[in-house]
């Protein structure tokens, strides 16, 4: 039977570029990483796939789900409901895969209360002028949105000493360089303990 995989927090801002620096290690075979994918209540993006990008559900469904304690972790944002379904994550620790999370700050906090020895890992942008450019440079949101965003990542920020670990993301490359060391690190103490 394989050692239990460990669970993986990565928080951020949105626009901080997580997904661009998740993208730089996530197939990187020596890390056993399985990538968690959360539930949410908002409408698909061009290109996103159900099952694979989010599980996209209906409010009902949701709060079915949260109502049932199938959530790990949960939040809403803009109106739209985000859930990491707990079910899954353990199937994929219990054969031996590290999870990841993709998740917001309060989603952290309820995991971390659950699983207390949690890898949580924040990313941060080098600067807010930074984040407002990025945020801008998508051109998907109207200007109400991006001004809640930005207003939720400054919040977010106050929240960095929530985990264990704080990653700059000026660069893409060297940001997930930092994160696969911080994850072999773990993946080594959790072989000896």
């Amino acid at each position: 039977m394989p050692k239990k995989g460990l669970l993986i927090v990565l928080s951020g801002p949105s626009g901080v570029g997580k997904g661009t620096v998740l993208k730089e290690f996530i197939n990187d075979e020596d890390l056993k990483l399985a990538y968690s994918v959360s539930m949410t209540t908002r409408k698909q993006r061009p290109g996103e796939v159900d099952g694979k990008n989010y599980y996209f559900v209906t409010r009902e469904e949701f709060e079915k789900a949260k109502d049932n304690g199938e959530l790990l972790e949960s939040a809403e944002f803009v109106g739209n409901y985000y859930g990491t379904p707990v079910k899954e994550v353990e199937r994929l620790r219990h054969e031996g895969k590290n999870v990841l999370l993709e998740i917001e700050v309060q989603g952290c906090k309820q995991v971390c209360e659950k699983i207390p020895d949690a890898l949580t890992i924040f990313i941060v942008p080098p600067s807010m002028e930074e984040l407002e450019k990025r945020i801008r440079g998508r051109n998907t949101e109207p200007e109400e949105i991006v001004q809640e965003r930005l207003a939720k990542a400054a919040k977010e920020m106050e929240m960095v000493g929530q985990y264990k670990y704080v990653v700059c993301n000026d660069d893409p490359k060297l940001a997930a360089g930092i994160i696969r060391v911080i994850i072999q690190r773990y993946m080594n103490h959790n072989e000896e303990a």
